[in-house]
């Protein structure tokens, strides 16, 4: 089943999410080869595309698990919660409609 993970970025981590992006896309990178990532990003703290100095809120991250614990199990084994960059995570289940 698929999963949605949203994970809330704490005040001024810009330089802890730089830090620990590294070992945290490559995780992505892992659910994207075996072929069960439909699409991750984060969120920008302002209206632009590049936010800067501004930094994200957090991120969004939709994957397949086994299971809602598998699913929490892998969000809460991120680098940016090691990091300390989120203070908090969601995990739901999530319904894909389109496309």
């Amino acid at each position: 089943m698929w999963y949605l993970i949203e994970g809330y970025d704490g005040s001024d981590v810009l330089p802890q999410r730089l830090a620990a992006r590294p070992a945290h896309l490559a995780r992505l990178h892992a659910l994207r080869d075996e072929g069960r990532l439909m699409l991750a990003g984060p969120c920008p703290a302002i209206d632009a595309e590049d936010p800067g100095p501004a930094g994200f809120s957090g991120s969004l991250i939709v994957a397949e698990f086994e299971s809602l614990d598998a699913a929490r199990a892998w969000a809460d084994a991120d680098p940016y919660v090691a990091a300390g960059v989120y203070t908090r995570v969601d995990v739901r289940p999530f319904k894909r409609v389109l496309p």
